[in-house]
């Protein structure tokens, strides 16, 4: 497995408690999003290192999250049906960047939009939506901090399954252990290791309300 993890009491001394924060693990030029699937797409996905394949449909909104967590929360651990297999996703941070440029938010925002109307037509012939909810810690419970989720559809989810991939890796079989040691001994529960995406573009920042 490519990602590099560390036990999750540590990892919370390091990020903050509260606010909209962008998390993920990263390095100087990718970061990693996660997605949950069935098994035929995720094993076509594995296989090819794009999305596609008969299970696989460009023509709806695919949601991605760079936070391990909420994707846990989100998942059940990989329990729940159509979301047994967990895919790490890696991205060049250009790349994630232009997603955050396109992003309109899912739910109105005054500041942003002083138009309702704008707003609305905006969000329907937009191609990245943008929600900010509650972060979860391991056992599902909200935290006071704020995580980002993309939904993706039309050119930009294309780009995005078919060109800007780095690498895909199915961390199903980590997600599930690491359920165990939640269950029995949840002190020693590893997650990955994850830090604040620092966004020096101001217009980036207020397109995404990261206030």
């Amino acid at each position: 497995m490519k990602l590099k993890t560390v036990s999750w009491k540590k990892l919370q001394e390091t990020l903050p408690a509260s606010g909209k924060q962008l998390i993920a693990q990263q390095t100087a030029d990718t970061l990693v999003v996660y997605q949950a699937f069935r098994p035929a797409i995720a094993n076509y996905a594995v296989e090819h290192q794009v999305f596609g394949g008969n299970a696989y449909s460009y023509d709806r909104m695919s949601w991605i999250k760079p936070n391990f967590l909420w994707m846990m929360y989100r998942c059940g651990w990989a329990f729940k049906e159509g979301q047994e297999r967990v895919l790490a996703i890696h991205l060049p941070k250009t790349f994630f960047e232009k997603i955050l440029s396109q992003a309109v938010p899912s739910s109105y925002k005054p500041w942003l939009f002083p138009e309702r109307d704008t707003w609305e037509a905006t969000l329907k012939a937009g191609d990245v939506r943008l929600q900010w909810d509650p972060d979860h810690d391991p056992w599902g419970n909200k935290l006071e901090r704020r995580a980002i989720q993309l939904g993706l559809r039309g050119p930009i989810l294309k780009e995005f399954g078919q060109r800007q991939i780095t690498a895909i890796e199915d961390i199903t079989d980590f997600v599930k252990e690491q359920h165990e040691v939640l269950l029995h001994n949840p002190a020693a529960l590893m997650v990955p290791e994850e830090s604040v995406y620092t966004l020096e573009d101001a217009v980036l920042c207020n397109t995404i309300d990261l206030r």
